[in-house]
C-alpha cells in the first residue's frame, strides 16, 4: 500500500523522534539534513542510531548531500541500521550518484528527491538508475529557488514530470512535498486535492497536525470506491459472459486503463 502520510522529524530532538515513531504517520522521516543545524549533526546521528536500532515501523532517514562534509558519516549510520530502514536522498541530479549510494547501501530502499532543474530534467534516468530506487519526489523549496519561481504555477511542469517519470519507471506515485504553513489546514487540503488530480499520492508533513488533513484529501471517498467497485464487477461479469465491450449506465465504455485505475482506487480506499 502506498503511504499517504510521511512525517519529518529532526534527528537531534530525541523527544520529537519518539513522538513521531508513535504517531499515526504511515512513514516517519528522521531528518539529518535541513532540520538539523551544522553544529548538531553529530548529535543527530547519535540520536538516530539509538532511536532506530530496533525500529519495527516504516522509517526513512534523510541524509545530507554527498557534497557536504556530513554525507559519509550519514551513510555509515544508515548502513548500521536495520535494512528495512530506507534512505531519503536530497538534491539528486545524476544516475551515477544513485548507483554509488546503492553500492554503499546494498538491499536498502532509496527514496530520491529532485530539487533542481537538472534533477527534474533527468527524472526518468534517475528513477531507473538502480533496482533499489523505491520512490522519487520533489524537494520544492530548493526547486522554487533554482527555478526562480514564487508560486505553484511555476512548479506545474516539474510536478507533472515527476509523476510521469515515476509511472514510466514502474514506481509508486510520488508523494507531494511539504506544505510549510502548519496552521493553514484549508490551504493544505486544497493543495493536496490539486496534487491528487495531477497524480500524486500522499504528502510529506512537518507537523503531526497536518496528518489527518493529508490522509483525508488523498483517500478516495466512499462514492469513488463504490464507483470503482462497479467498474471491476462489470468487467468481471463481462469476462464471464464472454462479452468484449462493457459500458456503464452513464454510457462510459470501459478500457484496460480504467480497470487498472479502479483497482488502485479500491486498494487505496481499503487501506
Amino acid at each position: 500500500m502506498t503511504p499517504l502520510t510521511l512525517l519529518y522529524v529532526p534527528a537531534d530532538r530525541p523527544d520529537r523522534v519518539a513522538k513521531a515513531l508513535s504517531s499515526a504517520a504511515d512513514v516517519v522521516l528522521v531528518d539529518l539534513e535541513d532540520a538539523v543545524a551544522p553544529s548538531r549533526k553529530d548529535e543527530a546521528r547519535a540520536n538516530a542510531r539509538v532511536a532506530l536500532a530496533s525500529v519495527e515501523r516504516p522509517v526513512q532517514v534523510r541524509i545530507n548531500h554527498r557534497a557536504t562534509p556530513w554525507h559519509a558519516a550519514d551513510v555509515a549510520l544508515v548502513a548500521s541500521l536495520p535494512v528495512a530502514v530506507g534512505v531519503r536522498v536530497p538534491k539528486v541530479e545524476t544516475a551515477s550518484e544513485v548507483r554509488e549510494l546503492a553500492e554503499a547501501l546494498p538491499g536498502r530502499a532509496l527514496h530520491l528527491l529532485l530539487e533542481s532543474a537538472l534533477g527534474v530534467e533527468r527524472a526518468f534516468e534517475i528513477a531507473t538508475a538502480s533496482p533499489q530506487v523505491a520512490s522519487i519526489g520533489l524537494g520544492e523549496a530548493d526547486l522554487r529557488s533554482d527555478l526562480r519561481v514564487s508560486d505553484d504555477a511555476g512548479l506545474a511542469w516539474a510536478r507533472g514530470r515527476v509523476v510521469v517519470a515515476a509511472r514510466a519507471a514502474g514506481l509508486a506515485p510520488p508523494a507531494m512535498s511539504v506544505y510549510p504553513n502548519v496552521r493553514d489546514l484549508d490551504g493544505l487540503a486544497a493543495s493536496c486535492r490539486a496534487g491528487r488530480r495531477l497524480g500524486f499520492s500522499g504528502r510529506t508533513a512537518i507537523h503531526p497536525g497536518q496528518l489527518d488533513t493529508i490522509r483525508s484529501a488523498f483517500r478516495p471517498s466512499a462514492e469513488e470506491v463504490a464507483a470503482a467497485r462497479e467498474v471491476l464487477e462489470r468487467v468481471g461479469a463481462a469476462a464471464t459472459e464472454g462479452v468484449g465491450a462493457v459500458a456503464l449506465e452513464d454510457g462510459t465504455f470501459l478500457d484496460v486503463a480504467m480497470v487498472e485505475r479502479a483497482r488502485w482506487v479500491v486498494e487505496l480506499g481499503s487501506g
